[in-house]
Parts: structure tokens; C-alpha cells; sequence
């Protein structure tokens, strides 16, 4: 059946050459068009009951779009004119940034931050600085003396030192351009930003702003990987065509899978550019594999060289193993879809695509188009890498497999197996540094991170409903204690620095109701007093002031929790406290989790109860794969062996590095099982096919090596040179994929020149040496 299929192709190469160029042509003009951006909601694990939690009071308890603006005095405390007038236009400015919610808005210089009096009327309560500013030192005292009354403001709003404060704002998700806020607020800044004042910026749209700032560069990176790749290429193989073919493969893939991404209608993402270009990298690897095994037919043939006999020869002894190896990588990096994370669902979309079209750019296009040309009179250059470099390389991996080296290959490749297991146990999940790992800890957004965390609870919120029974249950008084008692308990934790809910704001009502007595700062005795100092607040604040912290019939409350990192373990311990507590008081409802924490605590839950269930779906398609075309059981399980040695070294270097398994990650660590095969796969099966055509076991390896083992160690070279121009990107994200990439290329080309040769030849599989021979 292959040999008839590669028939077909050589023998009609016009038609199905005009095909893939029409079809690429076509393809362009939709790929040139394709969306790159960040959608936040497809971060998301949409079915999971923290992700329920967060959609569904997102609006009032805060979604995962907050940005937080910190301004600090250079000099003294901020109740200085100079600093006040800065935060007054600061919070001005935001009313217009686009997307704005302006219901969410707080800041000492907005609506929303209110001091609280007593009067014969009842309560009242004034902004602090709205609309407008302060005109004399008495009355910049009077507002310092009411903020250091309130405990809303003083310490969540108010640094303890007074030398800075928060401003910060939501935004309508549907409504929000990452892109376009993060210019607008960044322009604020800059405005305003002057020696009175330092001002810092975070949030998630900042955090993606940055991203985008970073696409130029991205591309940039990516061209010179290109170069990088071209310049090896032509001065390893010498000839214009075994250069410029590997690449026009890689351009036809990506030009074929980016039209139709735009075509079903997927966004292309720029985290995944590293993704994109790993898949890439297999379609080059491909076409290198047939321009080796072509100048090998070439030479073969001698003066009388037929370079249609070639190709022919070529696409019909590289099909099996090039379509094994495509159909790997496209099964592995499927089982990602069983996240119900849409960002990964969908990139497993593109990447199946992008897979699937290595099949016609490299191992059907590259056979036709060498089909055309003629036995090189003359190389390019004299330069003979082959003679000085690679061939006493294949030589030396000869030498190991056909000796008792050999053991020694097979034990190391053992002792680094299980040394790396046992390293890779203390894999993080999520994050595994403070401030964003997607960024460099020195740059910007992580300094001013840092300088909020350093100075106030933390940038980073997780809130908690309660309730979610019945109406006005809020109000009662063993539900308002036991979120009090949970917020003492949750605040134990060292990187929780604050919490606030109803239970801080009553105790301040009823405070302010006895003349500022500080003896009476605590909850209304019953459910009746409680019911009263909510409505005396209500009456003194404007409608929806009190919807961050508790809903319109009583029903839910929110208890917001401030983190001083996004770290896995941060994450996950405060989790497993809230579930803790929640076991000891039955009795109170506790729903887990909203804002940005929650979503990330999400998001952490599906990656580690998925990555164990993921890796072990992909081995299964892989040993499945091997089995249908070797029809043997033991090839499954004998390709399995540089697979899983990829995958625990690089989560032991991960692990080694504080690199974390995120939503970033995860797509790489999937695609890598597919990688980790791939080189394999054509030294062994031409090792079956020499041993089939009379060789001895000696022979058939050395020859193996020789040929196909060129392809493997020139593209693995190639390859780890060009992705290492990853290191110098200034997302930390995209350099440690590239030093992963990079990694797992290095392994899995080792594995295939010495670890799968001296296998063979220990082991003697029947589906390389057969029985009957």
C-alpha cells in the first residue's frame, strides 16, 4: 500500500504539485489574517465549580481583570498636596481608559471609599477627596484622622506607613482590549509619574499588554532562528536544496495551518508561538530525513544517477516511519483536549492541523520537488563537515552499539532514569515564583508586583462566598462570627497578608453608632441588631456600595482574601485550608473560589489531576500506533523507552530550574512525547529494513546509523542552535521553552544514536530482526 501510494505521487508529481501550491496560495490570504491576541476567558477551565463560582459574581466580589495602580511618596506620607493632587488625576484619568467599569473604582480620591460620622440623623459618610480636593492643611489632617479610623481603608487602601496607596479598577470582560488598556494606563502613569511621587502598575491586563509589547521582538527571534537554521544547513549539507527545502516545508506547514485556524475560526495565541515553532521544527526535521536519504539513493546510483528513482526510492522507504512519526505527535498533542481548559482545546485544533500538514510539506512535497533536480558537479562551499565532524561522530555511536560498550549505554541511560524520577517528584504545579512567570523577575511589572506585596496584603485576590441557602442569612450572627473566625484562621497563613468582609464592616457601624467607643467595635449581638447596622450603612453610602461585599437580598457575602504571590504551593495550601475549615463548621457554606487566585487555583486542579492522566493517554497512543504498523507488541513498549526518558529528564530539570507545570507548559510536555519518538523511529526501522535485505545485525545498525543517523544528528544540531536564540527573550516564558525544547531535542537524540542501537542489538526485537531471516 505504501509503495503503491508513493507510485501514485511520483508518477502524477504536476498534479500534486499545483495542488499543495494552489491550496497554499489559497490558504495565504486567510493566514495573513489570522487574530494574535489573549482572550482571558479562554484561560479558563470553564466546567470546573471554582470557574461557576467566579462567572457568577465576578460583576460585584471582583473578576480577574483588576488592575492595581500603587502611588508612594517619595518623600514623607502622602497627605501632602503635591502627592494628593497626583492621586486625585490619577483616578480622574481612569475614567477614560476604554472598558472601564466605573462602578468599581476604588480609590481615597473616588466615590466609593467613604468616611464614615455619626450625626442625631444617623449615620452619614463623605468621600474622603471626591470631587473635590482638599483646600488647606486642616483639611488634609481631618482626612488622615478619618483614614486611620477605618479599617476598610487604612492598611487595605492606606500603606501602615502612610507612605503609599492603592487605586484600583475592573473592567467589563466583554468589553476589555488587553492591548489598548495597557497603553492607555501606562500613558496615565507616565503623565503623572513625576518626583513626588512613584507610581507602580499590575493586573492581568498589563501582565498581557506586556505580551503584545513583546510580539515585535517575538517575530524578530523568530527570523533569526531562521537564519540561524539556514546558515547550519547550507554549510553542513552543502547544496542550495538541502537548505532551502527543509524550510519551504516549515513555511507550507505553518502557512496551511494558520489559514485554517483563521478559516474554523481560532485566535493565535503569542504564548504558544513556541508551541508553534516546536511543530515547525518537526516538518524541517522531515524534509531533512528525505534530502538525506535522497543523496544517499543519489551516490548509490553512481554516474547514471536518476533523481526520479531517487525521490522514488526515498518517499517509499520514508513513508512508513515519516507517517509513524507524524501520526504520534498529532495523537500525543491530542490528548490534551481532554483539559477543559478552551485555550488548550484549541490549540490542539491548530497543533493537529499543524501536524497533520507535515505529512504533504515534507514527506510527499520534498520527494517530488528532489524528483526535479540533478546530481550536484560541485558543492557550494568546501567546507566538509561531513568528513570532519559527522561521519567520526555516527563512527564513535557504531563503535558503542557494536561493543560491549553497549551495557555501559544501557546502564547509564537506567541510573539517569531513575535519578530524574526521583527528582521530578518536586515538580511544582502552577507557578512556581513569585510575581508572573511569563515575565523575567527583574523586569517592571515583577519589581512593581513586588513593591505592592511589600507594602500592602497583596496584589492578588481569592474570594469565598458564603451562604447560597436562603435570604438574609448573611445577617446572622453565627454566620457573621464564623467568617470573622475563618478570616483569622485563613490570615495565619504567612503569604495571605489581609482579608475584608461584612464581619470588618459592622463592627466599624456599630463603632461609629457609640460615639467612636472602640468597646463596642464587634458584631450586633443578634440577627436583628445586624440587620440594623447593615441598614443604617446602606442609608449613608450610595446603592451598590455594599455589593462587593454582600448581595441585594442577603443571601450570599464575599470574603476576599489578599495574596502576596501566585505560587502553586501558596495556592494550593490556601485551598486545602478553606477546605479544612469548612469541614469543622458544616454548618456555614463556604463556596470555593473567585478572583484571580481562584481562577488560577482552578486552573492548577485540572493541570495536576490531567498531566498524570494526559502523559499516560499519549504513551498509550503512542505504543498503540507501533503496534498497528510493526504489528508487534514489543515495538510499542521498545519505543516507549526514549520517550519516558525524555519526558523525566526534563521534568526533573524543570523541577531543578523552578520551572512550574502551567497552562503554558503542559502543551510542550504533551508535544515532547510525540518528539521523543520521532528520531527513533527512523533509525530503527532502517535498521529492520537493511536487516531485511540480507544484512547481518552489525550491519544493519552501522548502516542505520550511517544514513539515518545523519538525518537525526544534523537536525537535532540544527535545531537545538536555532531554538537557543529563545534565551535571549525578554518573556522568561519563551526562554525556558526554549531551553526545554532544546533539552528534549538533546535527549531524544542521544536516545536514538546510542540508547536505541545498543538496545537492538542486546535485545534483538523480532520487529526489526526477524525470526525467519
Amino acid at each position: 500500500m505504501l509503495e503503491n501510494f508513493a507510485l501514485f505521487c511520483i508518477k502524477q508529481r504536476k498534479i500534486v504539485l499545483a495542488t499543495v501550491l494552489a491550496l497554499t496560495a489559497i490558504l495565504a490570504t486567510f493566514a495573513v489574517r489570522i487574530d494574535v491576541k489573549t482572550v482571558f476567558e479562554d484561560l479558563q477551565p470553564g466546567t470546573h465549580p471554582y470557574i461557576k463560582i467566579h462567572e457568577e459574581f465576578k460583576k460585584t466580589f471582583g473578576g480577574t481583570s483588576i488592575i492595581t495602580f500603587m502611588i508612594q511618596s517619595t518623600e514623607g506620607d502622602i497627605f501632602q498636596m503635591p502627592v494628593l493632587e497626583q492621586i486625585h488625576a490619577l483616578t480622574n484619568g481612569l475614567y477614560k481608559v476604554d472598558a472601564i467599569n466605573e462602578f468599581q473604582i476604588y480609590s481615597i480620591a473616588g466615590k466609593k471609599l467613604k468616611e464614615v460620622r455619626a450625626s442625631t440623623e444617623g449615620i452619614q459618610s463623605f468621600p474622603y477627596m471626591w470631587p473635590h480636593l482638599p483646600e488647606t492643611q486642616a483639611d488634609i489632617d481631618r482626612i488622615k484622622e478619618a483614614i486611620l479610623r477605618s479599617p476598610l481603608v487604612y492598611g487595605p487602601y492606606v500603606s501602615k506607613d502612610l507612605s503609599a496607596t492603592l487605586i484600583t479598577v475592573d473592567f467589563f470582560d466583554s468589553l476589555l482590549d488587553p492591548n489598548l488598556v495597557y497603553k492607555q494606563a501606562y500613558e496615565l502613569v507616565r503623565r503623572l509619574d513625576n518626583d513626588a511621587v512613584d507610581i507602580s502598575l499590575v493586573g492581568n491586563p498589563i501582565l498581557y499588554g506586556w505580551v503584545d509589547h513583546f510580539l515585535p521582538e517575538t517575530m524578530e527571534l523568530v527570523t533569526y532562528a531562521g537564519l540561524i537554521f539556514l546558515i547550519l544547513l547550507f554549510l553542513i549539507n552543502r547544496t542550495w536544496r538541502g537548505t532551502l527545502l527543509p524550510l519551504l516545508a516549515g513555511a507550507i506547514s505553518a502557512i496551511w495551518a494558520l489559514g485554517v485556524a483563521q478559516i474554523v475560526g481560532i485566535h493565535f495565541d503569542p504564548l504558544v508561538v513556541v508551541v508553534a515553532m516546536l511543530i515547525t521544527a518537526r516538518a524541517v526535521s522531515h524534509s531533512v530525513q528525505m534530502i538525506t536519504r535522497f543523496h544517499e539513493e543519489i551516490e548509490n546510483q553512481g554516474d547514471n544517477a536518476d533523481s526520479y528513482t531517487a525521490a522514488k526510492v526515498t518517499l517509499k522507504d520514508l513513508l512508513r516511519p515519516g507517517l509513524l512519526g507524524i501520526g504520534t505527535d498529532a495523537g500525543c498533542v491530542t490528548v490534551v483536549a481532554i483539559s477543559p481548559i478552551p485555550l488548550l482545546q484549541k490549540l490542539v485544533v491548530l497543533a493537529v492541523v499543524w501536524v497533520g500538514t507535515v505529512a504533504v510539506s515534507s514527506i510527499v512535497l520534498t520527494p517530488i520537488l528532489l524528483s526535479y533536480v540533478k546530481k550536484p558537479k560541485a558543492y557550494a562551499h568546501p567546507l566538509n563537515l561531513d568528513k570532519l565532524i559527522i561521519r567520526p561522530f555516527l563512527s564513535f555511536c557504531v563503535s558503542i552499539a557494536s561493543t560491549k560498550a553497549r551495557y555501559v549505554v544501557v546502564t547509564i541511560a537506567a541510573v539517569v532514569f531513575i535519578g530524574c524520577t526521583y527528582r521530578a517528584v518536586d515538580l511544582t504545579i502552577g507557578d512556581a515564583n513569585p510575581g508572573s512567570p511569563i515575565l523575567w523577575p527583574s523586569h517592571l511589572y515583577n519589581d512593581d508586583s513586588a513593591k505592592i506585596n511589600t507594602q500592602f496584603p497583596g496584589a492578588d485576590r481569592m474570594f469565598v462566598v458564603v451562604g447560597r441557602e436562603e435570604k438574609n442569612q448573611i445577617k446572622n450572627v453565627h454566620v457573621l462570627d464564623t467568617m470573622l473566625r475563618f478570616q483569622r484562621y485563613m490570615e495565619q497563613q504567612d503569604e495571605i497578608g489581609g482579608s475584608i468582609s461584612l464581619s470588618d464592616i459592622l463592627p466599624s457601624v456599630n463603632e461609629t453608632l457609640r460615639e467612636g467607643n472602640f468597646r463596642y467595635t464587634e458584631l450586633g449581638s443578634t440577627t436583628t441588631n445586624n440587620a440594623e447596622l447593615i441598614y443604617m450603612y446602606e442609608r449613608a453610602a450610595e446603592p451598590g456600595d455594599l455589593n462587593r461585599f454582600t448581595d441585594v437580598n442577603r443571601m450570599n457575602a464575599s470574603i476576599t482574601m489578599f495574596f502576596a504571590d501566585r505560587r502553586g504551593p501558596t495556592i494550593q495550601t490556601a485551598v486545602a485550608r478553606v477546605k479544612k475549615f469548612q469541614a469543622s463548621n458544616p454548618d456555614v457554606n463556604f463556596s470555593l473560589a473567585g478572583g484571580t487566585i481562584g481562577v488560577i487555583a482552578a486552573v492548577n486542579e485540572v493541570i495536576l489531576s490531567g498531566q498524570i492522566q494526559s502523559i499516560a493517554l499519549a504513551l498509550f497512543i503512542l505504543v498503540m500506533m507501533c503496534i498497528l504498523v510493526y504489528r508487534s507488541s514489543i515495538a510499542g513498549m521498545f519505543f516507549m523507552v526514549p520517550v519516558v526518558l525524555a519526558n523525566m529528564v526534563t521534568f526533573a530539570f524543570m523541577a531543578w530550574q523552578n520551572i512550574g507545570m502551567n497552562i503554558n507548559t503542559v502543551p510542550v510536555a504533551a508535544l515532547g512525547i510525540g518528539l521523543g519518538v520521532d528520531y527513533a523511529l527512523y533509525i530503527c526501522d532502517r535498521m529492520k529494513m537493511e536487516f531485511d535485505s540480507g544484512k547481518s545485525v552489525p550491519e544493519a545498525i552501522s548502516l542505520s546509523l550511517h544514513c539515518a543517523g545523519r538525518g537525526v544528528l544534523v537536525t537535532a544540531f540544527v535545531l537545538i542552535a536555532s531554538v537557543g536564540v529563545w534565551l535571549f527573550s525578554s518573556l522568561r516564558f519563551q526562554a525556558e521553552m526554549g531551553m526545554l525544547i532544546g533539552l528534549w531535542l538533546c535527549v531524544s537524540a542521544l536516545s536514538a544514536l546510542f540508547l536505541m542501537p545498543s538496545m537492538a542489538y542486546i535485545f534483538k526485537p523480532k520487529f526489526i530482526f526477524r525470526e525467519d531471516r
